[in-house]
Parts: structure tokens; sequence; C-alpha cells
């Protein structure tokens, strides 16, 4: 079920009006709802796959008792690691099987050696490198007693599985979101206007940007041996914003639903294409996943300290293992190795924390040294999504390759400029409002005609330039 499909805007209300006027002051009720309602909205793609995050909210759950009874450290290393391997396992197989296989076979050929070896016909289950992370973080923090186990079992599988965030995050910590299920919640409009406007602002990203940059940006990856060098510079600008405002709509429409229900999600992206260098992009894009990584395996590992060559490797785990995380070819493997090759520059020379702050903080305009930072930070980012757009490492390198010829300074083949002049009115909106959580949070401070004014136009837009329906693309990861 998309959040920008028919059945969603039946689907919504009715949660909603159960939820608020039939269970408003029952919250093991309103609990339940949710766990129900979630697993509605994830059968929806295939009921089969209900069962994988039954039995892994079952597993933790269970684990999370296990461990408040059992003071011996080793005992709880054990169930730990069950934890990790039974989740991880369930990952692995559904996601890497073939992969490994694949990989495991080519290594042979490699060496001049025929190995055979059969594949599976698997369907990845939507959301499971989310969900999985997301009930990890809870058996965790209860191993590093960071959290209390819980003992409601219907605020746990809520937590697990709740709808707005479940297949496409933000990965939420047990710590933030697990204990809103045991507090009484309260409607306030202030909070429901709020997530409205985020949810407005959500679906003007996935249905006007990501959807109509999606449209010319898979004819130039699909035809790429076809274009100019300019041509498929401008399909790697159409896929950066393609994946910026599919992913970063999708969290937005998520924290906003999220509000209608009395909960607060974290903030999950911070405006990354205005990022001076790649660390602060790293701090801005898909940052539940960034600080899960930071928090749970780059800080255990030693994080910046230790020896010279301690930090390296550190910053290439966690990068590399971010970028396996996204897919099972090693493309997204490129892309993360690439992406720790930028930061280190940053990490050994002690600048990966010199941008911290807002872009041209209360400033209207950016300095020229803060737009020549932008634009390279935005540019070596773009070449890195080749690889995460490509098909395959050799149609990266080839895209690469004709894209940095002579061609590059001929006129684009492909100049579709309504899209264009929707990114540039995007990028506007995005600039003006990068001082709060996402772009439209402060627009209740102007004059309520022009508010509205904007809402209308924004809405107006999505009807007439909605783009062809498509898939959230992280619904693949």
């Amino acid at each position: 079920m998309l959040f920008n499909s028919l059945e969603f805007f039946i689907f919504l209300p009715i949660v909603f009006i159960l939820y608020w006027f039939v269970l408003g002051k029952k919250l093991k009720q309103q609990n339940l709802l949710i766990v129900f309602a979630s697993y509605v909205f994830y059968g929806w793609w295939d009921w089969r796959f209900l069962s994988l995050i039954i039995f892994s909210s079952f597993v933790d759950y269970g684990i999370g008792v296990l461990l408040s009874k059992e003071a011996r450290q080793q005992k709880r290393k054990i169930l730990l690691w069950t934890s990790i391997c039974v989740n991880i396992g369930f990952l692995g197989f559904f996601k890497y099987y073939n992969f490994f296989i694949e990989s495991f076979v080519a290594s042979f050929s490699f060496f001049g050696s025929e190995l055979s070896a059969s594949t599976l016909n698997i369907i990845l289950p939507v959301g499971i490198s989310f969900y999985t992370f997301q009930t990890l973080s809870y058996t965790i923090d209860v191993y590093n007693r960071k959290l209390e186990p819980t003992k409601d079992i219907v605020a746990f599988f809520a937590f697990v599985s709740f709808f707005p965030q479940l297949v496409a995050g933000p990965i939420e910590r047990a710590t933030n979101l697990l204990p809103q299920f045991y507090k009484k919640r309260e409607f306030r409009y202030a909070n429901a206007v709020d997530g409205m406007r985020q949810v407005i602002w959500g679906l003007f990203k996935k249905v006007v940007i990501a959807d109509n940059c999606a449209k010319y940006a898979n004819i130039i990856f699909n035809n790429s041996e076809d274009y100019s060098g300019s041509t498929l510079l401008l399909g790697a600008f159409l896929f950066a914003f393609q994946i910026y405002g599919d992913f970063s709509g999708y969290s937005d429409i998520a924290i906003g639903i999220s509000r209608f229900f009395g909960f607060s999600l974290k903030q999950n992206f911070a405006f990354p294409y205005f990022s001076r260098d790649i660390a602060e992009f790293w701090r801005r894009w898909h940052m539940s996943l960034s600080t899960w990584f930071r928090d749970y395996i780059y800080i255990p590992l030693g994080g910046s300290r230790g020896s010279l060559n301690k930090k390296i490797r550190n910053v290439f785990i966690i990068f590399l293992v971010s970028g396996f995380w996204h897919g099972a070819n090693w493309t997204f493997i490129i892309w993360g190795g690439l992406n720790a090759l930028y930061f280190l520059p940053l990490l050994l020379t002690n600048k990966n924390r010199v941008n911290t702050d807002v872009v041209a903080q209360n400033k209207m305009l950016p300095s020229f040294k803060e737009i020549l930072q932008m634009l390279l930070t935005f540019f070596i980012t773009l070449v890195a999504w080749v690889f995460f757009r490509a098909d395959s490492v050799s149609h990266a390198l080839s895209y690469l390759q004709n894209m940095f010829d002579i061609s590059l300074f001929s006129k684009p083949l492909i100049l579709p400029y309504t899209v264009l002049g929707l990114v540039v009115i995007f990028i506007a909106i995005e600039w003006l409002g990068r001082h709060g959580e996402y772009a439209l949070e402060r627009i209740d401070k102007i004059n309520k005609p022009i508010r509205w004014s904007l809402y209308i136009v924004l809405i107006m837009l999505m009807f007439l330039f909605a783009g062809e329906e498509q898939a959230f693309i992280y619904f693949q990861f």
C-alpha cells in the first residue's frame, strides 16, 4: 500500500476515526489497533511475509524478557547473539543469498575454474532492512542496560510494526519510540496541522519532484550509450533529485502521519544537498541509518580514536556496510567505498566536524565560498549516485567514461524544461525553509493568506504535474 495510492487515502481516515473517536481513551486498545492496522498495511503487499515480522517481534520480545532476568554476562551475550543471528539470518537469506552464490561462482570463474551452483527465486520482503534494524536496536540497548525491557507485548509489537515508518523508515530507536506507546495520547490540533503540512510537503517531493525526475533519469540511464556527456550529467542530476525527493518525501509523510496519532519520530533528512562537505552530507542524509551505524558499529569499533590504521579501517567498514545494507550488488559496495574515500581526508585532517551549523545561518544568501563548497559536495555526491543507480559496475564505469568526454560541454539531447523548473522551485523552497526540520515547518509565521496560497499552489502542482506513479525507491532495501 503506497502513501500516494487510493487505497491508503481510504485506509488512513478509517484508522484515524477508530483510533481517536472510538478508542480515544483506551490506550491498550489503541495500541492493538495500531498493530492490526500495521499488519493490514504491510500485508497489502504480500500477507505471507507477515509471519517474518511477527516471528522477529516474538523473538526479540522474548529475549528482552530473558535479559531482564539474567545477570551472568556470558548468558547475556548468548541471548544477544541469538537475536542478532535470527534477525541478520533472515535479512541475509532473503536479501543476500543469491548475491553470495553468484559472487562465489564468479570468483572461481575469475581464476579459470568453472563452478555450477543454483540460485533461488527469492522475493525480498518489503522493508525487511528497516524493521530488522529497528528491533535489533531494542535488543542491543536492553543488553547494554540503556533501556528497561518491556513487559507490554502489545506495545512492543506496535513499536516494531508501526505502519507510518514500517517499510522505509525512519529507523526508530526503541529508546525514543517504544516509551511513547506506554503513555496516554491526546489529540492535539496544532500537532495534526503540523503533521498535515509535512505530509503535503512529502507528497509534493514524491509526486511532483521524484516521479517526474524518475521519468527522464530512467530514460537516460537505461540508454546511456546513446547520449552525450552533458545528457548523462543531466541524468545523474535528475536521479539525485529523484532519490532525494522519493526517500525524504517518504520520511516526511511518515513523520507527518505519526503526528496524527500523537507520536513523534526522529528527523531523517536535514537538507543534505546544502552540505558544504561530505561529512556534513552524511550528518544530514538518512540520519536514522547513519546514527544507527555510528552507535552500534562505528563507536564499538573505536570510532575516530586509536591509531591511524584503525581510523581508516573503521571509516571503510562503516561505509562499506552502509553500501551493502542498501542492496545485494557490487555497485552499492563501491558506492559506499567511494563515500569512504571522500570522507577520509576530512577525518585525517580533523575537519570532519567543521560545518555543523546551518549554511548561511540567519542570512538570505550563502557566501561565494559556501556556494563553491556546496557545488563541489553535490558534484562528488552525484558521481557516487551513478554507481547507486547503475545496473552493474561495468554500466557505472561506462556511464562515467562517456559522461566525462568532450561532449560534456555540448547541449544535452534531452532538456525537460518543465521538470527542471519544478526542481528550481523545490530548491528555492528548501533553501528558504532550511532552518526548520522540514521546509514548511516555520511557514505558520507567515500571514494566513500567503500561507494558504502556498498550500493551494503545492496541491495544484501535485494534480497538474503528477508523474507516473512509481513505488518508493527504498522499498527495495
